[in-house]
């Protein structure tokens, strides 16, 4: 084996030899090193294609035997991201290293350098290449895996890796091409790195909020959330590292910093859409002129109303005994009396127990609200059991439209402004 190398080698040295003299004849005076660099350059060019797809055949042949991801996730990353063709490129490169010098051996040094520069940028080059598609690959085994909250944690890291690694091996690559020593980028670190801070913030608090979410599994592509802030309400269509974009309900896209995630209230009603419920919690405001308390008219016409008539009955006699015990009864406003409002309230909720659009295991509830200026509001809070967009707005539309109009049957006035033309 040792005896063909030294064949080849001697071989390549004969040629390399006959070609130099035979550019440096042809070459115009003065500029053989630029023709000299041209050849060596392209001739290597040439011996790295051959080896590199020599190679990428073989190993891609291979790996192309695990195809089953379910069997080998692994190995199917790999050939997925092209790990392969890096490790192709990255072995050719060294056997283009290891043999440069035996090819125009007695070539101006300057080619030699060119050379050797060329040469140590592709490695910087591959590296970084493999260093990417290893990340690639990671990513697809979480992505076969079916594991969202890593393959999200490992997508920021992978966004916050690139964006960081094409900065150093830029800088690396300058210092290849020009030739720059390495102790001298080590000295330029600190004001490399003040740099880093100040044109990466955005990337790095998205990089710390990617994290957060990730591990905390608070929120993921596809929940139905809430920001106030902002006063957007729709469903998250991609995490990145610096931007997320929510799809609104009028198939609009908003788009907001990813570390708004961290540190802006979010409220996800993703919970409220995987349990098939959806609350309702609205007023309405009534002018507190029109309160009073039952008087026996008004009371035998509320007795007809069915989900009212056997309340109405219990507190009849209830106050009856309580009346019985004190004195003046024959005034209303001594002791207790039944109210209009009050037995609205009472009605709304029966409205509300018999409604079988409302799911009962939650909480059922219609209390009075602060009074302002504008009346007394009364709160309707319950659940409806269907989370759908469209059927929730029809149920409670049905229920508002109920009671507004039942109001009327209690002497009540519905609080509005009155336009006077």
């Amino acid at each position: 084996m040792n005896d063909q190398l030294k064949e080849t080698k001697n071989f390549l040295q004969e040629y390399s030899e006959q070609l130099y003299i035979y550019i440096s004849q042809v070459s115009p005076s003065g500029f053989e090193w630029i023709f000299h660099i041209m050849v060596k350059f392209l001739l290597l060019i040439a011996i790295f294609l051959v080896i590199d797809f020599l190679l990428k055949f073989c190993i891609n042949g291979v790996f192309s035997f695990f195809k089953n991801e379910k069997k080998y996730p692994v190995l199917k990353s790999i050939y997925h991201s092209k790990i392969t063709n890096s490790v192709a490129h990255l072995v050719a490169l060294t056997i283009i290293g290891s043999i440069h010098d035996s090819i125009f051996s007695g070539a101006l040094k300057a080619t030699t350098i060119f050379i050797v520069r060329s040469v140590n940028l592709g490695f910087v080059l591959i590296v970084a290449g493999m260093g990417l598609r290893s990340l690639k690959a990671f990513e697809y085994y979480n992505f076969i895996k079916q594991d969202f909250y890593k393959n999200f944690a490992l997508r920021s890291i992978s966004a916050t890796i690139k964006i960081i690694g094409t900065f150093i091996f830029s800088i690396l690559s300058i210092a290849v091409i020009f030739g720059i020593k390495g102790t001298t980028i080590i000295g330029s670190l600190s004001a490399i790195t003040a740099v880093m801070v100040l044109v990466f913030r955005d990337t790095i608090l998205g990089f710390i909020t990617s994290l957060n979410v990730a591990t905390s599994k608070n929120l993921k592509v596809g929940d139905w959330i809430g920001i106030p802030k902002y006063g957007l309400e729709g469903t998250i269509e991609d995490i990145s590292l610096l931007t997320t974009k929510i799809q609104n309900f009028d198939k609009t896209v908003s788009t907001i910093p990813t570390y708004d995630l961290m540190s802006t209230e979010i409220k996800n009603i993703q919970v409220m859409s995987e349990s098939n419920t959806r609350r309702i919690k609205k007023s309405i405001i009534f002018n507190i002129n029109s309160f009073k308390f039952l008087d026996d008219e008004l009371l035998k016409r509320l007795m007809e109303i069915n989900l009212l008539k056997d309340y109405l009955l219990q507190k009849q006699t209830e106050l009856k005994k309580l009346r019985s015990k004190i004195d003046h009864a024959d005034k209303m406003i001594n002791g207790k009396q039944l109210t209009n409002i009050g037995a609205f309230r009472r009605y709304a909720l029966e409205y509300l127990k018999h409604n079988d659009n409302i799911d009962q295991t939650e909480t059922v509830l219609v209390r009075q609200m602060e009074i302002t200026p504008q009346g007394m509001p009364l709160e309707i809070y319950c659940f409806t059991n269907d989370s759908n967009w469209n059927n929730y707005e029809q149920i409670q539309s049905d229920i508002f439209d109920h009671l507004l109009v039942a109001s009327k049957e209690f002497d009540l006035e519905i609080m509005q402004v009155n336009i006077r033309i």
